[in-house]
């Protein structure tokens, strides 16, 4: 489901990186639930990265698993505003999200939206043209890896969050953080 912007974007045929949310751009509450808008911490490099994606020509497009919701531990409502919250504190730090897009099911609900059913990469390109041949995924958890491979996009790991553990079991090649990630893209040509 698409949560932000309220109508369909407009992404000019450019390639996409696709951004998990908890583990990835912001701190996870080891391992619970953020269940309310105050409890949103960016990683301190993430604005930067996102800064410099959008600099080489990247769409910026956040997805995310929100089962909190499926599970009672929030409502739709409350997830919005979450990630409501998530669009504001990096459009004050000078970076412009060009989609959010979320699954509020739980992982036995067998819909195509949950990571890591390629269901919310489908969803962005249907909305608008995406250039999937160059887009990627930037992830924490081995489903965010398993998103990108039945998606058809290039994967990338992170050690933030649960990257570590994953990279550890995986014995995945992994980034630092989204920072040295976004340093290591090309640059977009036209």
């Amino acid at each position: 489901m698409r949560c932000w912007p309220g109508h369909k974007p407009v992404f000019r045929g450019a390639p996409a990186a696709f951004l998990d949310r908890d583990g990835t751009l912001n701190r996870n509450r080891h391992g619970q639930y953020i269940t309310r808008p105050g409890q949103l911490r960016l990683y301190a490099r993430a604005s930067a990265a996102l800064k410099l994606l959008a600099r080489k020509g990247y769409l910026l497009v956040v997805i995310t698993n929100q089962s909190g919701i499926g599970r009672g531990y929030m409502t739709m409502a409350v997830s919005k505003a979450i990630n409501l919250k998530l669009v504001g504190e990096l459009r004050r730090k000078g970076v412009r999200l060009d989609a959010v897009y979320f699954c509020p099911h739980v992982p036995g609900d067998n819909c195509s939206c949950r990571k890591p059913a390629p269901g919310l990469a489908q969803e962005a390109a249907a909305d608008g043209s995406l250039d999937l041949e160059r887009s990627f995924v930037a992830g924490d958890k081995a489903s965010d890896l398993e998103f990108a491979v039945r998606a058809g996009l290039k994967g990338h790991l992170v050690l933030t969050g649960a990257g570590r553990k994953t990279a550890a079991r995986l014995k995945k090649k992994a980034f630092r953080d989204i920072l040295s990630l976004a340093k290591a893209m090309p640059e977009i040509k036209a």
